[in-house]
C-alpha cells in the first residue's frame, strides 16, 4: 500500500519532471496546493503494471489487485531504473470468486473494495503534510465513499504494507513484467524478507 506546488511561479498544471524522457506532467489536477490527493478518476485507461491474487487460509482467491500506472512512467523506467517524477501508481483491490470453468478451476475479480495511490515526488513538496514522505504522496480511497480520502498519516497507514520493498523505492517493481528490463522475472528480495518474517512467527 500516488501533488505539486513549489514556491517557484510555474504554473502546476505546465510542471513537467525535468528528469525522464517521457515527460511525465506532474498529476496538479489531483493535488492540491497543500497535498491534499484526490481520486484518480481516468485511470482505468492507463497502462497496467500487473496484477496479484490473496487468499484466504483455505487458499481460495479472497481479493484481486490490479496496478495501474499514469502515461509514460513506465517507459521512463526502462530507461533510467527509477520512477520520474509525477508519476501516479493506483491499486485498485476488489473481491474476487472462483468458479469452475472449461479450463479447470478459475478466479475473477468482483466487486470493487478500495484504491491504493501514490504519487512520486522527488522535490519533496510537501513537508508539513503527512500524507507525504519517503519520496511519495500516500492515498487511500474506500469503494463505499471514493471521493473521501481515507488515510490521515502515510507513515501509520500506508508504509507498514510496504517495508520489504524499500529497497526499490517502497515498489514491489519485481511483481511488474512491464518494469522487467530483460524480460525476465528477477528474484524478489521482499518474498525472501517476507518468507524469513513468516517463519520467525
Amino acid at each position: 500500500m500516488a501533488l505539486l506546488l513549489t514556491s517557484c511561479s510555474a504554473t502546476p498544471s505546465a510542471e513537467i519532471a525535468e528528469d525522464n524522457a517521457a515527460a511525465v506532467i506532474w498529476p496538479a489536477d489531483i493535488v492540491s496546493e497543500t497535498g491534499d490527493i484526490s481520486f484518480p478518476k481516468g485511470f482505468l485507461k492507463w497502462q497496467t503494471l500487473g496484477a496479484w491474487s490473496t487468499a484466504d487460509e483455505e487458499g481460495k482467491a479472497n481479493g484481486m489487485h490490479q496496478v495501474y500506472v499514469s502515461p509514460g512512467a513506465a517507459d521512463a523506467y526502462l530507461e533510467t531504473g527509477a520512477f520520474p517524477d509525477g508519476t501516479v501508481l493506483v491499486k485498485e483491490v476488489r473481491s474476487a470468486a472462483t468458479a469452475q470453468l472449461s479450463t479447470g478451476a478459475a478466479s475473477y475479480a468482483t466487486d470493487k473494495g478500495v484504491w491504493f495511490v501514490m504519487i512520486k515526488d522527488k522535490k519533496e513538496r510537501f513537508p508539513e503534510n503527512a500524507l507525504w514522505g519517503d519520496g511519495w504522496g500516500w492515498a487511500l480511497f474506500d469503494a463505499k465513499e471514493p471521493g473521501k480520502q481515507m488515510a490521515t498519516d502515510y507513515q501509520n497507514d500506508c508504509l507498514a504494507c510496504h517495508v520489504p520493498a524499500q529497497e526499490t523505492d517502497w515498489v514491489y517493481v519485481e511483481a511488474y513484467p512491464v518494469l522487467w528490463k530483460d524480460g525476465k522475472p528477477p528474484i524478489p528480495k521482499w518474498l525472501d524478507q517476507a518468507k524469513a518474517a513468516m517463519n520467525e512467527q
